[in-house]
């Protein structure tokens, strides 16, 4: 197994506190982060939040908008806002991917 020289002396430091070899460091390292709980991906926390975060951004973007436009306008420049421009649609990981 091959290291990096910073990742092998932050493996060093860690042993010399605990008084263990490097060997006995890597394993206890090892054991410690295949126990560890694996994080929650990003992109599912974003779809699981993206209802809430859309209804707070439309009421922002209603309560700035000029409340003299027709309804129609102010919904059509909200969604303009909400959903971005169509050109950036692809990269949102909060939307479903369209098949090609």
């Amino acid at each position: 197994m091959q290291l990096s020289q910073r990742l092998t002396a932050c493996i060093d430091t860690w042993a010399e506190a605990r008084h263990i070899t490097r060997s006995d460091a890597i394993r206890q390292l090892i054991e410690l982060g295949l126990k560890a709980v694996p994080a929650t991906p990003v992109h599912r926390t974003v779809q699981h939040h993206s209802s809430e975060i859309e209804d707070e951004a439309v009421s922002l973007i209603r309560a700035m908008l000029d409340p003299s436009l027709p309804s129609e306008e102010r919904e059509r420049r909200i969604r303009r806002l909400v959903d971005g421009p169509p050109e950036f649609s692809a990269e949102r990981i909060d939307l479903p991917k369209h098949k090609k």
